[in-house]
């Protein structure tokens, strides 16, 4: 034998042997198969730098036709190939399927057609499944935490409701009054009994002030103090019913979507409606007010308590959407507006009550007044064009007074979450002081009053010349405090800058 066939044959002898125990070998692949996966998955790092392994229960199914999560489109149906279909997009398939024949092939006088817009999936080309990237992980779900339970124990007395919102807003007292006074009448009589058969009607609001003065401030400050959930909306999005627009009724689903689509718990809620001088009557006008007056129709029952049907989790109605049935007799309702114009109309009624004579008043006494609207009365917002009935369901009228520039001055700084103590918040995170000048305060408040947009001028003002020590204070680690000067709001200097060593 030669050597090349001997060779030959001891090939053969190793193959032979290899596969005379196959089901070894199979063995054999299969564990060094999950022993490369397992090193794979030990070799993605988090986002801390940590090794961590993904499970396949963290990640949620992706529809392969419109690509949305499963926490939006629904349930998938899985389909061979590892593919995730929901049930929409698949509804759509055979939607068209049955409108359109199949092509079957050519048969003598049939027209069988095509379908149009469907192009054939080949289930072997799609056997990955959904690639990796494509993955959308799970959100983690939120504690969530228990409702409060409701008794007279639990809501603070007025003095303390405004003794609590002194801490967030400057100025008001009045209106801070009167709000802490009907809140607290309003929980009280929810958890009132009918034994006596006393029943104690609603402390609805109305409140009035000029743009800026802290109006929807003030509610959601005191939402947030009784811990009960709230609903803000505009007017200028509600119409008649069967036009274009909001119904009357998406303002309780606003309030049911705050609570968590807890029923119980938005019956004890506050709804506020701003902008409500905008549904006032329209004068002088030939067409159908459908965002006027029919408004203020349609929310008597709403504002006096009526059991109405929400859509839950939309703003709504459709027959795809399940509704529930919200009682609103326990519902607060605050409404605001800025009321343009009722100044006049103010100024009017007091220059007709002056009398006739030597000692008259003068007719432009009252043109410089700012706080006009502090002598507001019922008669007056019914001639802005506010219906008696809409009015007479807001028993609670009180005014807000503009602000001057000592008020803004204090708001800069005084309130617990002060536009001053933000930026020194954020100059703090660098281990920068910051501070301001008495005149340069002034000056910022000076230039909010010209504006006539109420407080929301100051953290514009802030912004314009903050933007710049915010950029360039990083730059340099020396620095240890700024202080902002007048002479820098009137771009004649600079800040002082002190180092870290001379602080």
């Amino acid at each position: 034998m030669s050597n090349n066939e001997h060779n030959d044959f001891m090939e053969v002898d190793s193959v032979s042997d290899k596969d005379k125990n196959p089901k070894e070998n199979v063995e054999k692949i299969v564990a060094e198969a999950v022993d490369s996966d397992a090193e794979k998955k030990a070799d993605i790092i988090d986002e801390n730098g940590a090794k961590s392994e993904d499970k396949e229960e963290d990640y949620e199914q992706i529809c392969y036709m419109c690509h949305r999560p499963e926490h939006i489109a629904g349930k998938m149906i899985k389909i061979p190939g590892d593919i995730c279909i929901c049930s929409d997009c698949m509804q759509r398939t055979f939607d068209a399927m049955n409108s359109t024949p199949f092509p079957m092939g050519d048969f003598p006088g049939v027209n069988l057609g095509t379908i149009p817009n469907i192009s054939m999936i080949n289930l072997s080309d799609l056997q990955g499944g959904v690639p990796k990237n494509q993955r959308l992980k799970k959100k983690k779900e939120k504690e969530k935490k228990e409702p409060a339970v409701l008794d007279i124990h639990s809501i603070p007395a007025p003095h303390k409701i405004k003794a609590s919102l002194d801490e967030y807003v400057v100025g008001q007292e009045q209106a801070k009054k009167i709000m802490s006074g009907a809140v607290y009448n309003h929980y009280k009589r929810i958890m009132s009994d009918m034994t006596d058969g006393v029943e104690i009607e609603k402390s609805n609001m109305l409140m009035i002030g000029p743009t800026g003065c802290g109006k929807t401030y003030l509610v959601k400050t005191l939402a947030k103090l009784l811990d009960v959930p709230l609903a803000i909306t505009d007017a200028t999005s509600l119409t008649e019913a069967g036009y274009i627009g909001d119904d009357i009724e998406s303002v309780v689903s606003k309030l049911l979507a705050a609570a968590d689509n807890d029923v119980e718990k938005a019956e004890h809620g506050i709804i506020f409606i701003d902008e409500i001088d905008k549904i006032a009557k329209k004068k002088n006008t030939n067409q159908r007010d459908v965002s006027g007056e029919s408004v203020q129709q349609g929310m008597l029952k709403l504002l006096e308590g009526a059991e109405v049907e929400v859509p839950v989790g939309a703003s709504s109605k459709n027959a795809m959407v399940p509704m529930t049935t919200v009682d609103t007799k326990n519902i607060l309702f605050i409404c605001g507006g800025a009321f343009p114009g009722l100044e006049e109309i103010i100024k009017e009624r007091l220059n007709k009550e002056s009398s006739i004579g030597f000692r008259a008043d003068l007719k432009d006494k009252y043109d410089k007044e700012e706080n006009l609207l502090q002598k507001v009365t019922v008669e007056d917002v019914r001639n802005f064009g506010m219906i008696p009935e809409f009015i007479g369901r807001l028993p609670v009228l009180f005014s807000l007074e503009a602000l001057t520039e000592e008020m803004l001055v204090r708001i800069l700084v005084e309130p617990k979450n002060a536009i001053v103590k933000q930026y020194k918040k954020l100059l703090a995170m660098d281990e920068v002081l910051l501070e301001f000048d008495e005149d340069a305060l002034k000056t910022i408040a000076k230039r909010a009053k010209e504006k006539k947009v109420g407080a929301r001028a100051l953290r514009a003002i802030l912004e314009e010349f903050m933007i710049d020590i915010m950029y360039e204070i990083p730059k340099d680690d020396n620095i240890g405090k700024v202080t902002i000067t007048e002479s820098y709001l009137e771009k004649k200097g600079s800040p002082m800058i002190e180092m870290r060593g001379t602080v």
